[in-house]
């Protein structure tokens, strides 16, 4: 049986926090930020956790 590959666009996009849950960065930050409030640039410049319903896909990409 072949080694399992870890998804290669999923591993730049997600990391593991320390207590397993899987962290991800905010949409929408790459460009036409100047119609956007700076509360919502601030909103969007800090890192979430993935929804518990797609946490188990996104462990299956990065073979966990």
């Amino acid at each position: 049986m072949p080694k399992m590959k870890t998804h290669s666009s999923a591993k730049k996009r997600f990391k593991l926090t320390g207590s397993g849950k899987v962290k991800r960065f905010q949409a929408n930050t790459s460009h036409l930020m100047r119609k956007k409030s700076n509360k919502a640039k601030t909103r969007l410049s800090g890192s979430t956790l993935v929804s518990k319903a797609d946490e188990g896909r996104i462990k299956n990409l990065l073979c966990l």
